[in-house]
């Protein structure tokens, strides 16, 4: 397996900032995910298709019915469905009192995904920009626990959107972390944390970034997006009928990069290297940085609205400790166990928090 790397932050901050990650990181098998209250949903890898076969005779036509599973729409259900998915994973306003009294006596940590949970999902990836408020709420929340973003954009891009410097930052699914860069009032943490563990793809991802950008420009719509440590190509504005060509184009580049691996998102396909790390590992990460590693009084809350997310939610179920939250207006498969409509509700959800931990003072 590839040689995992921890970056160290710049000479310049004065610090000794060098963070072991450790392997277990990497190497540990995924478990069955322990019973909560209330159950659960057995996440379906038929239909996340998280590792798509790049050789070996994949189908073309599997990929097209994987990037058509992530059409929104496609999550559409009865009433019925939607109300047996409801008493699953209730709305995380409604349980707030319940969320709460599980977290009396432990240490809130916060994690929150950025497309679809702070800002809106937009046509143009470039144009996600989340509203003045919800950055006064998150500045807030910061306030009050640790917390940090954990995105599929690159680290500065998703910092540029926030603009929060007290806050963790997880670009590139996680492959790319860092901490506030203004230092943190939590004791425990690692004000400059920098970990990069894919930094000898780079290069590689550079080079794929390349050959997609040429690849895919006959293909009306289509956008690739680098994002440092992955490569996304974003299929919201393209026909449908355009898929299969646009799948065609992605295989016949990476064909050729083994270490690579392709991996679904929210109308985006994801193009990463293959160590052993997404969001769930980001997220152990993080709370290993803080101190919080082998706690119990350690009580994480992840936020998220998209496939990837599903990794994190994995973990907090595993870990048995704390909560994921799904946004989404429809039903999917998911390891979360409560859930939010949109932004706006997270907004609401975020507010609760921060004036409950203001009361508690």
């Amino acid at each position: 397996m590839t040689k995992q790397k921890v970056v160290v932050a710049e000479a310049k901050s004065g610090m000794d900032t060098t963070v072991v990650v450790p392997p277990a990181l990497f190497t540990a098998e995924v478990k069955k995910p322990p019973l909560m209250p209330g159950g659960y949903i057995t996440v379906s890898k038929k239909k996340l298709l998280q590792n798509i076969e790049i050789n070996g005779g994949a189908r073309i036509n599997s990929w097209v019915e994987s990037m058509r599973a992530s059409s929104p729409t496609s999550h559409r259900k009865s009433t019925q469905d939607q109300t047996t998915w409801m008493d699953r994973h209730p709305s995380a306003l409604k349980m707030f009192d319940e969320i709460t009294n599980a977290s009396k006596g432990k240490q809130i940590v916060m994690f929150l995904d950025y497309d679809g949970t702070l800002s809106p999902i937009v046509d143009d990836p470039d144009r996600a920009y989340m509203s003045d408020a919800m950055r006064a709420t998150v500045r807030k929340l910061a306030g009050c626990f640790p917390t940090a973003i954990v995105s599929g954009r690159c680290r500065d891009k998703v910092y540029n959107f926030v603009k929060l410097a007290e806050l963790y930052y997880a670009g590139s699914h996680g492959m790319d972390i860092r901490g506030p860069s203004k230092g943190s009032k939590y004791k425990k943490s690692a004000p400059s944390v920098l970990c990069q563990p894919a930094s000898e793809y780079l290069p590689m991802i550079d080079e794929v970034y390349g050959l997609l950008m040429e690849k895919t420009k006959s293909t009306p719509g289509a956008k690739v997006e680098n994002n440092k440590f992955c490569v996304s190509v974003h299929f919201r504005c393209v026909e449908e009928k355009k898929w299969s060509e646009l799948a065609a184009q992605v295989r016949s580049v990476l064909k050729d990069y083994p270490k690579l691996r392709l991996t679904q998102g929210r109308k985006v396909l994801e193009i990463r290297p293959t160590i052993k790390w997404d969001k769930g590992k980001a997220l152990e990460f993080l709370l290993e940085s803080l101190g919080y590693a082998n706690c119990t009084d350690v009580f994480p809350i992840y936020i998220g609205d998209d496939r990837t997310d599903e990794d994190a939610f994995m973990v907090l179920r595993e870990r048995g400790q704390g909560f994921g939250i799904l946004v989404s207006k429809f039903p999917k498969d998911t390891s979360a166990s409560y859930s939010l409509q949109e932004p706006s509700e997270v907004m609401d959800f975020l507010q609760l928090l921060v004036d409950w931990k203001r009361c508690s003072w």
